[in-house]
């Protein structure tokens, strides 16, 4: 069987520029398009056809070579030159996005045996107390969701229940309607993607194989976490649809702040009350951690703001590089209520100081002097 003249497949004269060669292919292209004619064997053909000629036309050395020699140019088989692409690349190719032509032509979006969905992902937001956040805890919530329907195990059915091939869009999960020029696939609305329907649908749940409920999830809050982290829980999500996987449970985590800690990173700041004696004379003090408590040692003339670290005592690192560390920030008391006992040993005290008892005080005022001279 002779093969046509690849100017007549695209209705142009010989004489036809590349933009008026580009014009017809698409013109006729959007026509044959197998989308648009699907079970068509013919408009498959004139599809191929159409891009073959394309091909052959669209490039200069090969026009010239069809020109000159006809079909004879590219061999026996006359099969188009080396390198010939399937003709839905080259449709892709003439219309400059290929996001357009999957919207258009049905091939956008991950395809699923039987129309097959995963399941939604659901996020969880849940309260933890300081101390259950540092030190890790168990956790069980309540979650609900649309999980699969128990009746039917997903399927959809009822029992003893037939399939048969979905007699809306033949099988194939698609329904194809006509705008203007173009073709738009969309999922059948009888057979939702699956292109089979079943003649007894599951009562318990429409057919849908899911139903809503409440489930019961175990979470493991490892040691360390801090407020906003997020911990994935998998396939607790939503039940897929029509036998697709479950989707992930996200459990977003919220810290309430603790009565006596702060948190830096790994670290931990406490901030500790001294009286003025163990300031002035210096001690050693008790003070409290994550699981007990630990001394250290105040030595004389300990300042308010000054800062002891206490190793390895802070949060562990949630990835397991170790432990933080604790600091104490000590804050000297001055006394709030002296009876007439107290207030005249401490005035005897100030008698007793001279400008070496405060050498911080000292040292501010010899600046200020300056200051003003």
């Amino acid at each position: 069987m002779s093969k046509r003249d690849y100017y007549e497949i695209l209705g142009t004269e010989r004489t036809a520029s590349e933009e008026e060669i580009k014009k017809a292919y698409r013109k006729m292209a959007l026509k044959y398009h197998p989308d648009r004619n699907p079970n068509d064997k013919t408009s498959e053909e004139k599809f191929k056809e159409l891009g073959e000629a394309y091909e052959i036309l669209i490039d200069p050395q090969s026009r010239a070579a069809y020109d000159q020699y006809g079909h004879a140019a590219f061999g026996a088989q006359a099969r188009g030159p080396a390198g010939f692409h399937d003709p839905a690349d080259i449709f892709r190719e003439v219309f400059g996005n290929s996001s357009l032509f999957d919207d258009f032509f049905g091939g956008g979006g991950e395809r699923r045996a039987g129309g097959a969905q995963r399941g939604d992902d659901l996020r969880y937001d849940m309260e933890l107390t300081f101390m259950e956040a540092a030190l890790g805890c168990d956790k069980e919530i309540n979650v609900t969701k649309l999980g699969e329907c128990t009746v039917c195990k997903g399927s959809g059915a009822e029992h003893g229940a037939t399939t048969k091939t979905c007699s809306t869009c033949g099988g194939r999960g698609q329904v194809i309607s006509s705008r203007g020029i173009f073709s738009i696939a969309q999922t059948c609305p009888r057979c939702e993607g699956r292109g089979r329907v079943v003649d007894k649908p599951c009562r318990s749940c429409s057919g849908t194989g899911r139903r809503e409920g409440t489930s019961k999830i175990k979470i493991k809050v490892p040691a360390g976490v801090d407020g906003g982290a997020r911990l994935r829980s998998s396939g607790n999500g939503e039940a897929g649809a029509r036998g697709g996987p479950a989707g992930d449970l996200y459990v977003v985590l919220h810290v309430k702040r603790h009565e006596i800690f702060e948190r830096d990173g790994d670290d931990l700041i406490c901030q500790v009350p001294i009286s003025f004696v163990q300031a002035a004379l210096g001690g050693e003090i008790e003070v409290p951690t994550l699981e007990a408590s630990a001394q250290i040692k105040i030595p004389p003339g300990t300042q308010t703001g000054a800062v002891f670290r206490l190793k390895g005592k802070g949060v562990r690192n949630v990835q397991g590089y170790g432990n933080g560390d604790l600091m104490v920030r000590v804050q000297v008391e001055v006394p709030a209520r002296l009876n007439a006992a107290q207030r005249e040993k401490l005035e005897e005290f100030a008698k007793l100081c001279d400008e070496n008892v405060h050498p911080i005080s000292k040292g501010f005022f010899e600046k200020a002097k300056r200051l003003f001279s």
